[in-house]
């Protein structure tokens, strides 16, 4: 679906699109907000859920003893949002954070802390962990770095700057889950003409999984099973990735950065969308040039 271009304004660059924001209910406001101003009908059905972890002993305990480290890495607003409750709710000093040099994944993460009175030192030119390591690797050798994160992710930052000679402690800080309450929602969409979205956006490769894992067994792209809480094992069977594009044909798959497309990809789809810059604005503007 080609769109005329629009110049400069561009307030209508999207008119007539159907977007489909797959984001945590309490952060979809961002990216449907930038679609919107653009004249897109967007749709919402969170594709991940925030909650938190099992157990807030590990992280309560990193905090309680943040002077024996010298770096802070955050890698997600999500995880800035939990250290800084925890923060509250042990009614510790904020100034006990003032001796950490402290690294974001990119501007919004950024934003978050510096929003809480903290400050970043180091933001990557690239937002994703394989840039965090390459601006820290030559400065952490012998100190010690607390990594928040959420219950599952990528061991790229840790594993690289252990190698770095750092040491390096990983604390959980929130998991994100399957929302149960989005499958229906989301496979009456899919069925649905007049619902049926032109654009389908991924801003993390949870997102991804849970949207095949939403569907369910029954739909072409539904080769998870639910995971009852825990992180369920990929496999794509032979012949996947025809069936998948066939079911997703006339949508666009928009991805926000290259890990999120990696995923998409090693499930057998398409990355139709690419941001060039790994952030919401950036990935707007991709999903506007697409469809001019």
């Amino acid at each position: 679906m080609k769109r005329a271009a629009t110049g400069k304004s561009d307030s209508h660059s999207l008119s007539g699109v159907r977007v489909l924001v797959g984001r945590a209910r309490h952060q979809a406001g961002a990216l449907s907000g930038e679609l919107r101003k653009r004249g897109a009908t967007v749709l919402e059905i969170p594709f991940i859920e925030i909650r938190e972890p099992e157990s807030f002993k590990p992280l309560d305990s990193a905090l309680e003893n943040l002077d024996g480290y010298d770096w802070l890495i955050l890698t997600s607003v999500n995880g800035v949002e939990a250290m800084w409750e925890r923060v509250a709710k042990l009614r510790l000093r904020k100034t006990g954070l003032r001796h950490l040099r402290v690294a974001a994944i990119g501007p919004a993460t950024k934003k978050a802390i510096e929003q809480r009175g903290g400050t970043v030192d180091v933001v990557p030119k690239e937002y994703v962990a394989e840039s965090v390591v390459r601006s820290l690797q030559r400065r952490v050798k012998g100190e010690r770095v607390l990594l928040v994160r959420a219950k599952v992710a990528r061991d790229v930052i840790p594993n690289e700057l252990r190698k770095a000679g750092a040491k390096v402690d990983v604390v959980e800080a929130y998991e994100s889950v399957v929302p149960k309450s989005s499958r229906t929602r989301l496979r009456s969409a899919m069925k649905n003409p007049r619902r049926r979205p032109h654009v389908i956006t991924f801003t993390s490769s949870s997102t991804v999984r849970n949207f095949v894992e939403l569907l369910g067994s029954r739909h072409p792209l539904g080769m998870l099973q639910a995971g009852h809480g825990r992180e369920p094992a990929l496999s794509l069977p032979k012949g996947r990735p025809r069936q998948t594009n066939s079911f997703l044909a006339g949508i666009r798959l928009a991805s926000i950065g290259p890990v999120t497309s990696s995923t998409l990809r090693e499930l057998g789809l398409r990355v139709d969308i690419a941001a060039k810059q790994f952030t919401i604005p950036g990935l707007v503007q991709a999903i506007v040039r697409s469809m001019a």
